[in-house]
């Protein structure tokens, strides 16, 4: 993980129950012998992500709704330490930083953590009028983020940020999560081969027995625009590459994680085509998994 990330040294279950003590009776030991949770248990990993938000990020309040999607705190605070330290290549302060999360969804990952850890301000993007109310809700509710995060609808669901970005609207940059699969049945296939690894992992640890696999999609919940788009993760950059161009006043950089490598060459064509003067791609690992953004600036 990156060096300035909260997470990399593990989960002090301890400390983290005592900030939100809900989470206890979701311990478990592994194998091990360290604490730990089930992961393949939705309410688990619920209450695992709301004591690290409220023991880490100064929150007083996060939740959201049933079947939305709960995401993995480390990963995402690696995607906010890697703008970061893309953003020291410019000459501003903390406190002049604006970000564009777009897609906010309803857990508002992103805008908690780099509010949080660098004073950013953040305007949150999205289409589902749940996600919308959700995040508005975890922005007024907690001191840390007064005046720091708004949301704002996206009315059509064909742009990303057209209709979003104002034209006297500007910002240091924006950042996605963008959706990865093609269609619901793909999304649903990649959903029960997440869950049928993480039961496997569990049944090795000897953490209890393994989890039905037909619960898939219990296990990891989202929503149809959190998880998949025509065209897919490709389809959907090369969209926002275009739009890009449109709005290249307003912003100093352009940024996206990219789940597959394989989709980096045909990324990097669409970005020289449309004449970007810099693009970067910023690798970021945790654990065994490698994941990137790409970073593009006209």
């Amino acid at each position: 993980m990156h060096p300035r990330n909260l997470h990399k040294n593990g989960y002090p279950m301890d400390a983290l129950c005592q900030s939100f003590p809900a989470l206890k009776p979701f311990v478990v030991r592994a194998k091990s012998g360290n604490a730990s949770i089930d992961f393949t248990n939705p309410n688990a990993v619920k209450m695992l992500n709301t004591a690290l938000l409220l023991h880490y990020y100064q929150l007083q309040y996060w939740d959201i709704p049933d079947g939305y999607l709960c995401p993995p705190v480390p990963g995402r605070a690696d995607y906010i330490h890697g703008i970061a330290d893309l953003l020291k290549l410019s000459e501003r302060s903390d406190e002049t930083i604006r970000g564009l999360d777009v897609g906010v969804g309803a857990n508002a990952i992103y805008p908690i953590i780099g509010a949080t850890t660098y004073n950013w301000t953040f305007v949150g993007s999205d289409v589902d009028d749940k996600s919308i109310k959700n995040a508005k809700a975890i922005a007024s509710k907690n001191r840390a983020l007064a005046n720091k995060f708004s949301v704002r609808k996206q009315a059509d669901s064909t742009c990303i940020f057209n209709g979003v970005i104002k034209s006297d609207g500007r910002f240091t940059f924006t950042m996605c999560n963008p959706p990865f699969h093609k269609s619901a049945s793909e999304a649903l296939a990649g959903t029960r081969r997440k869950t049928s690894n993480l039961a496997r992992n569990k049944q090795k640890r000897g953490s209890g027995n393994q989890a039905p696999v037909k619960n898939a999609n219990l296990n990891f919940a989202g929503q149809a625009n959190e998880l998949w788009c025509e065209g897919g993760e490709l389809a959907f950059i090369q969209r926002m590459i275009k739009e890009s161009v449109d709005v290249k006043d307003n912003v100093e950089w352009f940024t996206c994680l990219v789940s597959k490598s394989a989709h980096l060459k045909p990324i990097k064509t669409s970005i020289n085509y449309y004449q970007a003067a810099q693009c970067k791609v910023v690798e970021m690992g945790q654990g065994s998994k490698v994941s990137r953004f790409v970073a593009w600036k006209f």
